[in-house]
């Protein structure tokens, strides 16, 4: 063959084309899931950390199993978190109170991140001292 007849060279492997990949609604579902809990940081309700999941979970657990999975994980987690607050701003008469509730927001936060992130790659994620109200 000389060089005008070599066949042209393959695309390379891993070209954006083939890497993108499509979230199907059943993944972005589950993700708003848990992203909707952190509600509970900009509105000033009691409880809007649960509100946020629970509307999303009666809404679509019938459609999708990832959404009823994550959804009764999200409404879990978050009254557990619930929990340990009011035992924690009990605890702030004692001052040790001031650290846990920050130990409680940090630990919300990154769990609620990382079960966001799982939930987008369409993974069941569980909550680390989460008390499961919903089976």
């Amino acid at each position: 063959m000389t060089d005008s007849q070599t066949p042209p060279p393959p695309p390379p492997v891993g070209d954006a084309s083939e890497t993108k990949k499509v979230h199907s609604d059943e993944q972005l579902w589950a993700l708003f899931c848990h992203l909707s809990s952190l509600a509970g940081y900009v509105l000033t309700v009691p409880f809007a950390g649960v509100i946020g999941p629970l509307v999303i979970w009666l809404i679509k657990k019938d459609e999708f199993p990832l959404v009823d999975d994550q959804g009764k994980e999200a409404i879990n987690f978050q009254i557990s978190m619930a929990i340990y607050t009011l035992i924690s701003a009990i605890l702030v008469f004692v001052i040790i109170g001031f650290f846990l509730l920050l130990a409680v927001i940090l630990v919300n936060l990154i769990c609620v991140i990382l079960a966001s992130v799982k939930a987008y790659e369409g993974q069941r994620y569980r909550y680390p001292l989460c008390i499961r109200f919903l089976r």
